[in-house]
């Protein structure tokens, strides 16, 4: 039997870095959107112990460090349910190493398959503590929709969902070292801030216009100038009809929020003449009811 969830990537339409933490890590607060782009995971337990990882993309880890088989053993580690073999596979349609948490996502449809296979009357609190264990990004890719995420990430609030609109997301060719610009950050140094409570007050009025206005990024204060190809596609994507532009999580990709399909798909086409990895995007709500 296979059982098969999608990995919904994520934006961040807000990302605050609020102090580094005695452990190293840093508090967050950041306003995140799930968005129809996603992997495809399949998961087929088996008689043989072990858990083995496929990808179709060769470069991607296949044993207990990528971070579906680390969410597999987590699962059975915190569910009391007795290990089983398993094999996991794992289809890629989120751009790699973007800032659009695309490993999350897939280890946090390994955890909602392997509960719903071994363990359905798990709450989703627990699913999502299991997920935190597994990386920061994880509880919130369990969750999906539109949430606040604190602290390391993994404290959520649901919120509104975004009102109907496009997003059209644009990789440039580069990869961003996450402990790179973390190490970037002096946090008192930070010139701007999101307005992350402005944006709150906008969700719960459905006002895009609003939602649009507060969209920020703080990485964007620290990236290095061989990055500036970042703040190209900004300007490209505004230049096209974007209501709003920026850099999701760490990056590097860049997404632009319009309020019609057609110009969306304008600016989408306009950017794929110079850069391969375009798409053309709209938010999907929360997986679970219990967080709508």
């Amino acid at each position: 039997m296979v059982y098969t969830e999608p990995a919904y990537a994520k934006l961040n339409l807000t990302l605050d870095i609020l102090s580094k933490r005695p452990d190293g890590y840093h508090d967050l607060r950041m306003v995140m959107q799930s968005i129809d782009l996603a992997d495809e995971v399949a998961v087929s337990p088996r008689e043989e112990a072990g858990c083995r990882v496929t990808a179709d993309l060769p470069y991607l880890p296949r044993d207990g460090s990528n971070i579906a088989a680390k969410a597999a053993a987590r699962f059975f580690e915190t569910s009391g349910v007795s290990p089983a073999g398993l094999d996991i596979g794992i289809r890629k349609r989120i751009p790699v190493c973007a800032g659009m948490a695309g490993g999350s996502s897939d280890g946090a449809a390994v955890l909602r398959i392997l509960r719903r296979i071994y363990a359905p009357e798990m709450p989703d609190g627990k699913l999502e503590e299991a997920g935190a264990a597994v990386g920061s990004d994880v509880p919130y890719c369990i969750r999906g929709g539109t949430a606040l995420a604190e602290d390391r990430g993994e404290r959520l609030t649901p919120l509104p969902p975004i009102p109907p609109c496009w997003l059209v997301v644009c990789k440039p060719p580069c990869s961003i070292s996450t402990p790179e610009l973390f190490a970037q950050v002096q946090v008192k140094k930070l010139r701007c801030h999101p307005d992350t409570s402005g944006m709150l007050d906008a969700l719960k009025q459905q006002d895009l216009e609003g939602i649009a206005h507060r969209v920020y990024n703080v990485f964007e204060d620290v990236l290095p100038r061989r990055y500036a190809e970042v703040f190209s596609i900004k300007s490209d994507l505004l230049g096209l009809g974007a209501m709003a532009a920026s850099m999701t999580g760490s990056g590097p990709a860049v997404f632009g929020i319009f309020r019609e399909q057609e110009s969306a798909a304008q600016a989408a086409e306009a950017l794929s003449a110079q850069y391969p990895v375009v798409r053309l995007c709209h938010p999907v709500q929360a997986f679970s009811e219990n967080f709508l």
